[in-house]
């Protein structure tokens, strides 16, 4: 039994299929992405998406899709599907397919009368390229497969529309042609390992839809270009690999780059290792740098999700050298950014002011898989850096009070992951001294107080030692609240007396400011109102302004985005929090509960875990596709139980 695999009843139902995407990447910024029966819903849908670094800092769209035709005695057999207006979809191609699976590679089976034709899909890595190979199961006469590719040549937040300003040109290449849309975009490349026929019919698809666009509001039609179609023989048992990248490449090669490709792929068969692969897709590397995407298919590198998320995608299945190939690059960035110079790495949000002490966070699960001598070795500097930095008010949104904590103003703009704004304003303006961030500054002093004093700077562990004293009195008498848990963020005489799963940082971290029956009152709170199968919701359902649903157009959804949706990666803190509170008496609540999120790898995209979920039954995955640091926490808290398992 395959672990996602999906039979003919669930694949010719589109209400079921369409909702399930699937997601691949070559680790260096491009992808394809698509639904499970390769008709785009999203505008950041398509087969080939790639960075343009020339052009902007976004992703751009330029194979859109590619419908197969198999022609068998003159009649031909459509397997394309696209959405058109009027809830009209066409040509209904789904209707051939036997089965899908992707559990090594995406492969989709389709039978037409007896013809039997597998499609395999791989993204190469790290390089611009998918390849498709088709292979023939069984045929009974001659038959012939035709291709026609859609082609958008544009970026993933806008659409294409006829116009008169796009080339039709095309220049013959082996096996194939090479094209550019428009001035500033590579050639696409399209190319088969055997000889073919291509058919200059140029046309405009018009009218394309997206619903999942339509249901934000938003834009969602579009009209798609078709230069022609490449047409093959083909006969019973044979492959033809069909090819789409920015750079010419010899079509003897292409059934050994597919084959090596696949080979170097670890199956997705098991929970596991669905998170794992996922993990990876995540890594970004450019040139010499090597960056962690927040998520697909439309987040950047964030520096705050990058240093949260980082511990997760690496150590989790112990990768030491990624961890130290992403802060080679972090490092530099957070440097840039102390030294007040201008950013020269594609890290954005590093202003924020909790993102240096999550970094020290990272820094910390990297002392304590290796150890801390390492870590000082490695990273003792930088360490000494952040904390002075901090200590000596030099961070503009900042500010080290007298009675040791930190106040940010949040009112303005929004400084913290809880970060949805509307009409230019903060949804939830959190302004003052903010729990987590005061929870992180504790943990961070006693963290590196221990660091410097075991490498035998005993000046500057008391002084930091003596801060965190200062800082954690405070805490308790600003943030703890007469029914034993903590307040959102304090300001002057405003107390946000909303309950929100920040304050678990607090007793998940190493270093916390709370007593053990202190932080046994925030956990059961936490349990009692925000726990759901599918994380923790980001506010009580008692609470004023409780909006569970992240539906509608966008505007709706930034008002719901942090006021009762539950988020997967809070999980990760909580069930250390957990663990820490009740140890090997936790471990079973903890494993029955991570099999909810199990379910989720067969369900909105395959194998990954969404941004966010409704904070209500049935707990509907939304947001984007794959989110890195739902995906990391995960990973962690199985780390974190295999050491109570040993």
């Amino acid at each position: 039994m395959s672990y996602l695999r999906f039979d003919k009843t669930l694949m010719i139902n589109l209400q079921e299929s369409l909702p399930r995407e699937i997601l691949r990447t070559n680790r260096s910024g491009a992808y394809h992405c698509t639904t499970i029966v390769d008709c785009n819903t999203r505008k950041y849908h398509g087969l080939l998406v790639i960075p343009v670094p020339n052009l902007d800092d976004e992703n751009h769209v330029l194979l859109s899709s590619l419908d197969e035709t198999v022609i068998q005695h003159g009649a031909e057999f459509n397997l394309g599907l696209h959405k058109y207006q009027g809830n009209h979809f066409s040509p209904n191609g789904h209707k051939y397919i036997r089965e899908f699976d992707c559990e090594n590679i995406p492969t989709t089976t389709y039978r037409v009368g007896g013809v039997i034709l597998r499609k395999e899909k791989i993204f190469v890595h790290h390089e611009n390229r998918i390849l498709i190979r088709y292979t023939l199961v069984d045929a009974h006469s001659a038959t012939t497969l035709r291709f026609r590719p859609f082609l958008a040549f544009r970026s993933v937040r806008e659409y294409t529309h006829e116009n008169a300003q796009a080339s039709r040109d095309y220049q013959l290449v082996e096996n194939g042609i090479k094209t550019c849309m428009y001035p500033g975009y590579p050639e696409l490349f399209m190319q088969l390992n055997k000889k073919n026929e291509f058919h200059f019919q140029p046309d405009w698809y018009r009218g394309i839809e997206y619903p999942k666009e339509q249901e934000r509001g938003y834009d969602f039609n579009e009209d798609l270009y078709v230069p022609g179609y490449f047409e093959v023989d083909i006969k019973k048992g044979e492959n033809v690999v069909f090819s789409a990248g920015i750079s010419e490449i010899s079509p003897r090669k292409l059934k050994q780059t597919f084959e090596s490709e696949v080979a170097d792929r670890t199956p997705r068969d098991s929970f596991y290792h669905c998170l794992k692969n996922s993990a990876h897709q995540f890594h970004n590397k450019q040139g010499e740098e090597h960056y962690v995407l927040a998520g697909y298919p439309w987040f950047k590198c964030r520096a705050r999700d990058l240093f949260i998320s980082l511990p997760g995608l690496t150590w989790a299945y112990g990768e030491q050298d990624e961890f130290e190939d992403v802060m080679n690059s972090a490092e530099k960035a957070i440097r840039e950014f102390i030294n007040g110079e201008p950013s020269s790495y594609k890290i954005y949000e590093m202003e924020h002011p909790d993102v240096l002490l999550w970094a020290v966070w990272a820094l910390q699960q990297y002392a304590k898989e290796t150890s801390r001598e390492n870590c000082r070795q490695m990273y003792g500097n930088l360490l000494e850096e952040i904390v002075d930095y901090i200590r000596e008010r030099r961070h503009g949104n900042l500010f080290l009070h007298e009675n040791g904590l930190l106040y940010t103003n949040g009112t303005e703009k929004a400084v913290t992951w809880m970060n949805s704004t509307a009409n230019g304003r903060p949804v939830i303006p959190r302004t003052g001294y903010i729990v987590e961030v005061n929870a992180l500054w504790y943990n961070a002093l006693r963290f590196v107080a221990d660091m410097v004093r075991e490498g035998g700077n005993e000046i500057l562990a008391d002084t930091l030692d003596a801060q965190a004293e200062v800082t954690g009195k405070s805490f308790v008498d600003v943030f703890r609240n007469e029914y034993g848990y903590l307040f959102d963020y304090v300001d002057g005489y405003m107390m946000d007396w909303s309950v929100r799963p920040n304050m678990i940082f607090t007793v998940a971290f190493d270093y916390s400011p709370l007593d053990r029956a202190q932080k046994k009152q925030v956990l059961d709170i936490v349990t009692k109102e925000l726990l759901t199968p599918k994380g923790l919701r980001t506010l009580s359902p008692k609470s004023g302004g409780y909006n569970p649903n992240y539906v509608g157009p966008q505007i709706q959804r930034d008002y719901a985005y942090h006021q009762g949706t539950a988020w997967p990666w809070l999980m990760g803190f909580y069930m250390e929090a957990y663990l820490r509170i009740y140890k090997v008496s936790g471990v079973s609540f903890v494993e029955r509960y991570l099999i909810g999120m199990e379910d989720e790898m067969t369900s909105h995209c395959i194998g990954a875990l969404p941004e966010l979920f409704d904070g209500n039954p049935p707990f509907v995955g939304r947001g984007a596709v794959s989110f890195a640091m739902n995906t990391a926490e995960i990973l962690r808290i199985l780390k974190l139980l295999s050491k109570y398992n040993l």
